[in-house]
């Protein structure tokens, strides 16, 4: 007989996640850094057009996208994963504050913003619980 899994339990699943940023030291250091905190980072992207392809490919739990992806907007990316694939929750993240894109990030469909300097394993895990 299989038990239901608890709360603890679910933190201790690794959580497939897609990296979208234009900055490879980012995409670097990130990885590194939430490898280490038990997500499984699946891929990563450079641009929004890739971003989404990434998207489909890897089928991740969660996608952390750069609100600017050099001229591109990281907005976009979100919405265009809400529109063709609602399965793919996504956070935006970006070196900016939180209150620059506040108004933004409530009217988009992610779930909400982390700052680069404050992204960590359990702050991903904690606004997908939040969901």
């Amino acid at each position: 007989m299989r038990l239901p899994m608890s709360v603890c339990d679910a933190w201790q699943v690794p959580l497939k996640c897609l990296i979208v940023d234009d900055s490879d030291s980012f995409l670097d250091a990130s990885r590194v850094l939430l490898e280490r905190q038990g997500l499984e980072i699946v891929g990563v992207a450079n641009t929004a057009a890739e971003g989404v392809q990434r998207a489909r490919e890897l089928r991740p739990d969660v996608v952390l996208v750069d609100v600017d992806l050099e001229g591109e907007s990281g907005f976009t990316v979100v919405s265009t994963l809400a529109t063709e694939h609602d399965s793919f929750p996504t956070i935006l993240i970006s070196t900016h504050a939180a209150e620059d894109f506040a108004d933004l990030v409530a009217d988009s469909t992610a779930l909400g913003f982390i700052a680069k300097s404050d992204l960590s394993g359990q702050s991903v895990r904690e606004l997908l619980e939040e969901r």
